[in-house]
């Protein structure tokens, strides 16, 4: 089969989806209201309140919510072949991801900005609210660990992306004050900024000297430079502190500042991205040599845990966060939300999609692929790796040389996975405020307090847990039950949107239907993981780390669900429409 020909499916399907079925979700299910007075007009105050064109609202909220996980989740579930990936990324994406993206917003913004976890105690209590929140608290935890990881790991193997990735913050700042304090348009401007950035991406792939190769500046990989550490993990040290900083300035300065500007930016590195792997797709037209279901994946079941493998990119619980802790505060109009939360959706489909395709038509044979491919653990191991080389090899039918692409498609992850990075942090710092607001912890409430304890708490997730890729694999290690949590949180989301639906009297079946499929096939999958592989009473030798906060988010989740359902079984009074 021709890789052209599952891109041109998936993108039919993704323009029927936003034409057709956001539509009908917006206008018959939602009911938006242009003239609804948004959070963003009600509470302006500058810093998270801020009225935001709709354009650059999409940008700051898709590459907030997109990161690395649409590509490295489908990279590594092509292991059970291309079929099953690409139907659940597909109709994932139409089916639940756009609805719940885009119900999540439309939910906060209804209820002053909201976000979702406080919003679980006006629709099923306070007890709920307190246990979404710590399950919350524990998801963007490992978020900020997994991305901190997948960045510095990116930054020692592809050590050319580091200044052009470094050069868009002092960009972005510029382009920040420029428009908002001169009132102008930031598109010229973020083009001039990604035209610089590339310019540097070129000349650091073409010039040793300019790559910051930490690796090397501590004498190799097998030099031992301090406290134990070889060259590597003392890059990975140094990555992770400096990672750690910015984060802690990106998220408390006011959005318009750095996020929302660098994430315009961002945004048009998707374009160009996706322009230059689709387009060299369609100039190259590669066979896809992966097969179409893998029957020699027998190590691990596809069902269910294809469904947590590939979490953004079909359906993802923070990007409800997302949705409800940033995008809500920005929203200019609510007939936006559409446009922002659904195809927002939409664009991490069309990222996911080409992960696919890149990783399935990159080997020369089907034997290369099974080799590549040679059990789950493999799978995991290179599939980020993977999709790097083989967008790289799709650059080259636009004539781009594959070591300029590499490092291009290397700024695009880590520019993606540091963006969620820094809004993870955010989020966790409203999160930690909150919950110490509710136990009267004063200090914990304030902005500086709250971000310092988000960064050191991620720091020590990412750099203190022992796993099999020596120091620092606290990152690695948590992926699995990344997956798990983040898929557990989007079935309480559209849960919490089909409690408000029901309530008003409206169709709940457009939200109620997928979150009975993502819960099922997720507590079938979070159960097998806890009770089997990390206790260590099945065939591996268990993770205690995964094991207990697998077990607390599993009970939590458990607990929030028999009290949700209560909910809305058992009150079928309506409230408002107005909120």
């Amino acid at each position: 089969m021709n890789g052209v020909l599952l891109a041109i499916i998936g993108m039919v399907v993704f323009a029927l989806g936003y034409k057709f079925y956001a539509k009908f979700i917006a206008e018959k299910i939602f009911r938006l209201d242009r003239n609804f007075v948004t959070p963003s007009h009600q509470f302006e105050d500058g810093v998270d309140f801020v009225p935001t064109n709709k354009h650059v609202l999409w940008g700051h909220h898709f590459t907030s919510v997109a990161g690395a996980a649409p590509i490295v989740g489908p990279a590594i579930a092509v292991y059970w072949g291309w079929l099953p990936a690409f139907l659940w990324v597909v109709l994932g994406t139409v089916f639940a991801a756009g609805v719940h993206d885009f119900g999540t917003l439309v939910l906060s913004v209804r209820h002053k900005g909201q976000s979702v976890g406080t919003l679980a105690n006006k629709l099923i209590g306070q007890n709920a609210k307190l246990l979404f929140l710590f399950i919350i608290l524990i998801l963007v935890l490992m978020v900020n660990a997994v991305f901190a990881w997948v960045i510095s790991n990116l930054f020692i193997k592809f050590p050319a992306s580091v200044i052009p990735v470094f050069i868009e913050i002092p960009l972005a700042i510029w382009i920040g004050i420029a428009v908002y304090k001169k009132k102008g348009s930031m598109l010229v401007p973020s083009i001039i900024a990604l035209a610089i950035m590339y310019g540097s991406a070129i000349l650091t792939s073409k010039i040793p000297a300019l790559q910051i190769d930490l690796v090397k500046y501590f004498g190799g990989a097998e030099n031992t430079v301090a406290f134990g550490l070889n060259g590597v993990a003392m890059a990975f040290f140094v990555w992770i502190i400096i990672l750690m900083v910015y984060c802690y300035f990106a998220s408390t300065l006011p959005v318009w500042k750095l996020l929302q500007p660098r994430d315009y930016i961002n945004s048009h590195q998707l374009v160009i991205g996706l322009v230059i792997m689709y387009g060299g797709l369609f100039l190259l037209q590669p066979v896809v040599t992966a097969p179409a279901t893998n029957t020699a994946a027998s190590d691990v079941s596809w069902l269910p845990l294809l469904f947590i493998t590939i979490a953004c990119g079909a359906i993802s619980g923070f990007h409800g966060l997302v949705s409800s802790g940033t995008s809500s505060k920005q929203l200019d109009k609510e007939t936006d939300a559409k446009f922002v939360g659904y195809l927002g959706a939409v664009g991490e489909g069309i990222l996911a999609l080409i992960s696919i395709i890149a990783v399935v038509t990159f080997f020369a044979t089907p034997g290369e692929f099974k080799e590549a491919y040679s059990s789950f653990a493999a799978a995991n191991g290179g599939g980020l790796g993977n999709f790097i080389n083989g967008g790289a090899n799709l650059a080259t039918g636009l004539g781009i040389p594959a070591d300029i692409a590499a490092t291009i498609i290397a700024i695009i992850v880590v520019s993606f996975a540091a963006t969620t990075l820094d809004t993870s942090v955010r989020l966790m710092r409203y999160i930690i405020s909150e919950i110490s607001n509710e136990y009267k912890i004063n200090f914990l409430t304030k902005t500086h307090p709250a971000t310092t304890l988000a960064v050191v708490a991620t720091a020590a997730l990412v750099l203190l847990p022992k796993g099999p890729n020596g120091f620092g694999s606290g990152g690695y290690t948590l992926w699995p039950l990344f997956g798990t949590s983040n898929q557990l949180l989007a079935a309480i989301s559209l849960l919490l949107i089909s409690i408000w639906l029901k309530r008003q009297g409206r169709n709940y079946m457009p939200t109620f239907v997928p979150m009975v499929f993502v819960l099922v096939m997720t507590i079938w999958a979070m159960t097998q993981q806890v009770v089997l592989d990390w206790s260590g009473l099945g065939a591996t030798d268990g993770n205690m780390l995964l094991f207990i906060l697998g077990s607390i988010i599993l009970v939590f989740t458990i607990w929030i669900l028999i009290v949700a359902s209560s909910s809305l079984w058992g009150n079928n009074n309506k409230i408002n429409t107005r909120n």
